[in-house]
């Protein structure tokens, strides 16, 4: 690990101040990603900014019949929050699926989302439940949020504070997770609003995306049987030891299906 200054903010405000002085600063959450690169040198910042001290990115709050979660807010309280449980239970099941005990009780979801992993849970969350970011200086929506592999719409020095989560009728998350890390090797998150459904697929490509054929077939029939006949190209899927693009594709298929028949 190289040498870098660390610093401990007490508000967003001193975080954002501390960000601007320097091009080489970062932003320190939970360090699942961060601290494993720090020690392997693969990264060597100026100055280590932890926001773990800033009340104001932390919390779990009902919002306009969704919710409002802080971007410092850890995966574990969002697993056995009851808010959570009560209003979008989908994405309290989420939370509890994501790594193991020591990685849920570290990670946060700002951490989570900002880094971007092809594989990680929470980015089929923020696109299937409508959710929108909020950052220190503007919303986005969670559609236009994740631009590729580990990249998002995030300016340089722009801080995530929250995300807002649409409620929906019904949903359910489903993956085929690695067995050692428990990372989404495909995940496919469902949700239905109404009339409208989405279909949020992580792990299969270098980044999040919409399955847009079985959101057609779900509209108009919300059970597995109507995902019978789709196909998902393996063109541009991920390609790794533990799954070939032919076996993502045909895992997008059997995860969604899992995850309708979950939501009921």
């Amino acid at each position: 690990m190289y040498e870098f200054t660390y610093h401990r903010p007490t508000s967003l405000a001193d975080a954002a101040a501390m960000l601007g002085r320097s091009e080489e600063a970062k932003l320190l959450g939970g360090g699942q990603t961060l601290l494993p690169t720090l020690k392997q040198r693969l990264a060597r910042p100026s100055d280590l900014i932890d926001l773990g001290q800033i009340a104001e990115l932390k919390g779990i709050r009902e919002e306009a019949g969704g919710l409002a979660i802080g971007a410092f807010t850890r995966h574990a309280e969002v697993a056995h929050s009851d808010l959570v449980r009560r209003v979008i239970p989908a994405l309290a099941d989420l939370a509890e699926g994501i790594g193991d005990r020591q990685v849920r009780n570290m990670g946060t979801l700002g951490g989570s989302i900002c880094n971007a992993d092809p594989s990680a849970d929470y980015p089929s969350a923020v696109v299937a439940l409508k959710a929108t970011v909020k950052t220190d200086r503007r919303e986005i929506a969670g559609d236009d949020f994740f631009t590729g592999m580990f990249e998002t719409a995030l300016e340089p020095g722009e801080i995530v504070t929250s995300v807002t989560f649409q409620k929906p009728d019904k949903a359910a998350y489903a993956k085929f997770r690695n067995p050692a890390s428990r990372y989404a090797i495909v995940g496919v998150f469902v949700a239905r609003f109404g009339g409208e459904v989405r279909v949020a697929v992580t792990g299969a490509g270098p980044s999040v995306f919409r399955a847009t054929d079985m959101e057609t077939a779900l509209a108009g029939n919300f059970s597995p049987d109507a995902l019978n006949g789709i196909k998902v190209a393996s063109d541009g899927l991920n390609a790794d030891i533990h799954a070939s693009a032919d076996y993502r594709a045909h895992l997008v298929t059997v995860m969604a299906k899992r995850a309708v028949a979950a939501a009921g």
